[in-house]
């Protein structure tokens, strides 16, 4: 366990690193490097972000008068066409799992049905309070929940929410408002494995935690012994993800579980990326661990109904074991003048016709379509990592199902990178290693898919082999972020990154 001279050295290094980077942008002519670095990466950019700027000026207020609907239906089916084949042919990493029109126009139809709803109110809607738990009954019983003896405090519970983000934002506040009530801890801590969700990091910053983040093992999985050594008295809970965004591996749920329990602090799974996907996998006979609630020192588990569940986007799910760990996610004004105010999770009002066109999805698919989904994903997952174990230069990492991580020691990743997205791929860059992923999808389980994904990526391998100094698009924004030190360039060029997307 650290020393308190240990965590102190830690922080007054972290102070004196942050000082140094304040100082060092204060410089002008550092500032001015990096100003004009910001202006040429930006406008290298500006052109893919806003294709349509030529032909369609932008609507910079409202027009004196309403546009008929039907040309503004036009407009935007005209726009969704031409990005549509983008994703539909499988060029996508992750994004839109699931893609079959018939199953799509299900979800838009439900959508609609219920576009007017509100949870808010439950008494005016209760068929989507009804669609809403039902949701989480049938996902807690996927994910070990669904035991009808257990007793009430071990009972699996939950509520929908709008993403992974949310669920964990939601989590973290449980753990934090529980720590605090029923242990005094003012100061709460979160033990994560570096590999965990950035959802974690926007949780601790929001909520006052503060984020142990603890390296991974050369496997790329949470290293047990080390999460064990971070635990404090102020520790509120450890995380585990199943699998992890970047790396697509599975941290030891099992060790962390009984760690957690070992230590009586909470330990949440992240299972946003597989919680529709391991369930069936294990089914079909593929060597997944248990993960779940099934494992009794599992006390929440974060699950996206919009990914592998085949929902509309928008959709998660966070359970718990037991309400009393719920109630802590809560919120209640008992004493606004507007009357009794609460509400489950972070909104308050929230689209109904989301919860809706999820309920249709998960009904619609079924035990047999999601067993039949996860073994094309799977099988056309394994023609992709063994085509990219055997190109030469590039390296699988660690030991995924279907989120295939690569890095290329001896070459530029992110040119790779760069030059898979001129070929059309949407892929993800990573950093620590710098590394590619592609979250496998039905998209990618479609006929010559796989194929044509190895063939392009053996071509941009070859190609920065022959010219290793070419550089363009994003390539020199993810490698300024491997290698530079100071965060808070990164960071600032990010939100300028971002400042371009609401440009009109």
């Amino acid at each position: 366990m650290p020393t308190p001279f240990l965590s102190a050295l830690r922080a007054a290094g972290a102070r004196a690193t942050a000082g140094l980077e304040r100082a060092a942008l204060r410089l002008p002519p550092l500032r001015r490097r990096i100003e004009r670095t910001y202006d040429q990466m930006l406008a290298d950019l500006e052109p893919a972000l806003k294709p349509y700027r030529a032909e369609r000026p932008a609507l910079t207020r409202l027009p004196s008068e309403g546009r008929e609907h039907a040309a503004i239906l036009g407009e935007l089916a005209d726009l969704a066409a031409r990005e549509e084949s983008h994703w539909r042919n499988g060029f996508v990493s992750g994004a839109v799992y699931h893609g079959d029109p018939a199953h799509i126009a299900l979800l838009n139809n439900a959508y609609a049905l219920g576009s007017q709803s509100n949870p808010l109110h439950a008494d005016i809607w209760p068929s989507v309070t009804r669609y809403e738990a039902e949701i989480v009954a049938m996902t807690a019983a996927m994910l070990g929940g669904g035991q009808l003896d257990r007793e009430p405090e071990e009972q699996v519970c939950g509520t929908v929410t709008s993403g992974g983000t949310e669920s964990i934002l939601l989590a973290v506040k449980a753990y934090r408002d529980r720590a605090r009530a029923r242990r005094g801890v003012r100061r709460p801590e979160l033990v994560v494995p570096t590999s965990a969700h950035a959802a974690f990091d926007k949780a601790a910053q929001l909520f006052g935690v503060k984020l142990v983040r603890v390296p991974v093992g050369p496997d790329y999985r949470a290293d047990v012994a080390a999460m064990g050594r971070a635990i404090t008295r102020r520790t509120i809970a450890l995380v585990g993800s199943a699998p992890s965004f970047p790396h697509g591996t599975i941290d030891p749920i099992g060790e962390l579980a009984g760690l957690a329990r070992s230590h009586g602090v909470g330990m949440h799974v992240d299972a946003c990326l597989g919680g529709f996907v391991l369930p069936w996998a294990r089914r079909l006979g593929y060597p997944v661990p248990d993960f779940d609630f099934a494992l009794p020192g599992v006390t929440s588990l974060s699950v996206d109904t919009h990914k592998y569940g085949y929902a509309a986007k928008g959709t998660s799910v966070i359970l718990y074991r037991g309400r009393e760990l719920r109630h802590y996610q809560y919120y209640t004004t008992p004493d606004w003048p507007g009357g009794l105010y609460f509400s489950p999770t972070l909104a308050g009002s929230r689209p109904g016709g989301l919860s809706a066109a999820c309920w249709a999805a998960l009904v619609a698919t079924g035990e047999r379509g999601y067993l039949d989904a996860t073994r094309q994903i799977l099988e056309a997952a394994a023609t992709i990592r063994r085509g990219v174990a055997a190109i030469p230069g590039l390296r699988v990492l660690g030991d995924p199902l279907w989120v295939i991580a690569f890095s290329a020691p001896e070459l530029n990743i992110f040119q790779i990178l760069e030059l898979m997205s001129r070929r059309g791929w949407s892929l993800n860059g990573l950093h620590r290693p710098p590394a590619i992923h592609l979250a496998v999808t039905l998209r990618h389980a479609q006929p010559g898919v796989a194929e044509r994904f190895l063939g392009d990526l053996g071509a941009a391998v070859a190609e920065v082999r022959a010219s290793p100094r070419a550089r363009s698009g994003m390539a020199p924004v993810y490698g300024l972020a491997a290698s530079l030190p100071l965060k808070g360039v990164v960071s600032d060029l990010l939100r300028r990154y971002m400042d371009l997307l609401y440009k009109a």
